[in-house]
């Protein structure tokens, strides 16, 4: 069998998700008793992949992250894939803080993957695509540990398994 196996790495985040987490993180924010009054809102913007959370005071920011993010892992988006900002000053005595929804995989950790495959020891190829890693090797048990040193590997992203053929 001399037909190679492949399969991509890549860091995405399901927008979709994101917005059902959203809505279901701003259901229980208007139910709660401490946030009663709060002018807390929480708004993703699709076109730039941001997230806007407005809050009262930074106390009432860090409890609406803790809600989002509780939502957000209940919808398997990966949290590691927010990059925050700090947090501002916002009209009408409130706070913003911005966080970015991270897609794709950048250079620095294109590099990162292609050093862990090579200490890794295993007989594969690996080539950066855009903003993809894609893996190749004559044995799927090749891959297969390639998949679980990536996976074992502290990344600053979260990343997927796709094109597995």
């Amino acid at each position: 069998m001399s037909k190679e196996s492949s399969f991509d790495i890549v860091s995405k985040v399901d927008l979709s998700e994101v917005d059902n987490a959203i809505n279901i993180a701003m259901k229980e924010i208007k139910n709660r008793y401490d946030f009663k009054g709060s002018k807390s809102d929480i708004s993703l913007d699709k076109s730039s992949e941001e997230l806007t959370l407005v809050s009262d005071d930074e106390y009432k920011m860090e409890q609406l992250k803790d809600v989002l993010i509780s939502k957000l892992i209940k919808r398997e988006v990966p949290i590691k894939n927010l990059d925050y900002s700090k947090i501002e000053q916002a009209s009408g005595g409130t706070v913003r803080q911005r966080a970015k929804l991270v897609q794709g995989i950048d250079k620095e950790n294109a590099k990162k993957i292609n050093t862990i495959i090579k200490n890794s020891g295993v007989k594969v190829k690996s080539q950066v695509q855009d903003d993809q890693v894609r893996v190749t090797g004559k044995s799927r048990d090749d891959l297969q540990q390639i998949i679980a040193a990536v996976r074992q590997a502290d990344l600053p992203i979260d990343v997927q398994f796709i094109n597995y053929r």
